[in-house]
Formats: C-alpha cells, sequence, structure tokens
C-alpha cells in the first residue's frame, strides 16, 4: 500500500506538524505513491524531444511535464497545451502572455520550444528540474487530499518566490499573484475577501489587493513576502480565516439541520 500523508490537525497546528514532518514524509511518498516507470521514462526520453508536437504526442511525456506545474488536468487537452508551447513567451501575442493563469507562461517558458531555436529540453538538467518539481506537486496533491489548505499552503512559498523573483514592477507582480489561482485563493482567503471578488473590475481587484496588504502586513508591495516573517504572516492569516470559515460553515449546516429536526 503506498504511502499518504499524516495530517492529524487542521490550522496552525497541522502546518507546524507537517513542516517538521515534511521532508520525513515526501521521502516516504516519494518512494511509493510517484509513479517511478513514468518519472524514469521521462528522464531517459525528453531529452529526444525538440518540438511541442512531439511532446503531446506522447502522453506518458505529457504527463509529468503538466503535473510539474500543477496543470495534470489538461492531460487531455493537447491542442491547447501544444499551441502555448508553440507560442513562446517572448512575442506579445503568445497565448501564454493572454492567459491569466500564469502557470502556462511559466510552462512555455521553462521548455522554450517558441522561444529559442534549441529548446530547453536540450539542457543536461532540464529532466531532473522537472522530474523534481513534479515529484514535489505530486505530494503537494497527496497533501490536498488531506487537507487542501495544507497543499496551498505548501505552494505559497515556491509561487510566491517565482514572482518576487521577476524584474518586474510590483503592479505586474500584483497581476501574477491574482493570475495564480491557488496564490489567489491564498491572498483573497486571508485578506478576508468575498468569493465574488474576482468579478470586478481587474483594476479594481488590484487596488484592494494593494490596499489590504498595506493593513494586514504593513506594506503594499509583493516582494515584502521575500521576508520569511511575512511571509509566515500570510500563511497564519490564511489558515486562521480559512478554519473560521470552514467552522461557520459547518456551524451553518448544523444549525439548518437542526431546525429541520425541530420541525419534523
Amino acid at each position: 500500500m503506498s504511502f499518504q500523508p499524516v495530517i492529524p490537525f487542521s490550522g496552525a497546528a497541522g502546518w507546524a506538524f507537517l513542516q517538521r514532518t515534511k521532508e520525513a514524509q515526501q521521502t516516504a511518498f516519494e518512494s511509493g505513491a510517484v509513479p517511478q516507470r513514468d518519472v524514469q521514462y521521462f528522464q531517459e526520453n525528453i531529452g529526444n524531444v525538440t518540438t511541442a508536437e512531439e511532446l503531446v504526442s506522447d502522453r506518458r511525456l505529457l504527463s509529468v511535464a503538466l503535473g510539474a506545474y500543477g496543470l495534470s488536468e489538461d492531460i487531455n487537452s493537447t491542442y491547447f497545451i501544444r499551441k502555448v508551447l508553440e507560442d513562446g513567451t517572448l512575442s506579445a501575442d503568445a497565448l501564454a502572455n493572454k492567459l491569466s493563469d500564469q502557470r502556462y507562461f511559466e510552462m512555455a517558458r521553462d521548455f522554450g520550444f517558441g522561444d529559442y531555436n534549441v529548446p530547453r529540453t536540450q539542457i543536461s538538467d532540464f529532466a531532473a528540474k522537472t522530474v523534481a518539481a513534479y515529484k514535489e506537486r505530486q505530494f503537494e496533491v497527496a497533501v490536498g487530499n488531506q487537507d487542501q489548505d495544507m497543499r496551498l499552503a505548501m505552494s505559497l512559498e515556491r509561487d510566491l518566490g517565482n514572482i518576487i523573483g521577476k524584474s518586474t514592477s510590483d503592479t505586474a507582480k500584483w497581476y501574477s499573484v491574482m493570475g495564480n489561482p491557488p496564490l489567489r485563493q491564498v491572498f483573497e482567503t486571508a485578506l478576508g475577501l468575498p468569493s465574488s471578488f474576482g468579478t470586478i473590475d481587474i483594476d479594481k481587484q488590484l487596488e484592494v489587493f494593494q490596499e489590504k496588504s498595506e493593513r494586514y502586513f504593513g506594506s503594499s508591495a509583493v516582494d515584502q513576502f521575500s521576508d520569511p516573517a511575512q511571509l509566515e504572516e500570510l500563511t497564519r492569516l490564511f489558515l486562521a480565516r480559512s478554519q473560521i470559515a470552514q467552522g461557520t460553515a459547518a456551524l451553518s449546516s448544523n444549525s439548518i439541520a437542526l431546525t429541520l429536526l425541530q420541525n419534523v
């Protein structure tokens, strides 16, 4: 039987436990739950791939490639993925630059099919880096099957770090946060924003994110979360608000059930 992550508590207590045991749990998970044959196949064959068409035509390779970016649900959308990869990222008209979900941009950039004469699949350490990202994401998925909040908290440092590392304006970084679904969910929850928030004008969303970030964290800049203390405070606030929301929802459901029983 394959190993499944153990998370005995929710909220801050569960997060503290997961942080203490993550290395041991991930090692145990990778040795039993990660499809080793697919990983080995990717390592042995990705270097032979020089076009997006070749990648999407090989389901085993595509499975690992998409999994490395948290896009496994797109495994059957081969035409769409091929278009994203072939367009690359350097042209303003590239599909990856038009999509709100920045994970597609990251994948197109990292594979380089549309940006370079020789794609990055030909670089010696490309397979190792992609497989490492795939294994990390697979562990996060398994954690999410136990507690979705923990999965989001785990991805926070990596995804925010990718954005903070960009040499772009703070406004552009906030748009990247808004374009990354897991990150967006963390920030919306931590800042107490309603589920309907994403339906308002995008420029107004930016203004609200900056204002609330200033209020709760003392700065409106995305780069502030390069400070481990600020990142930890964001994680703490996200977990606390999420736990409160879940408790409120459960209480509401229980109240409805009690009312129905009393009326029987």
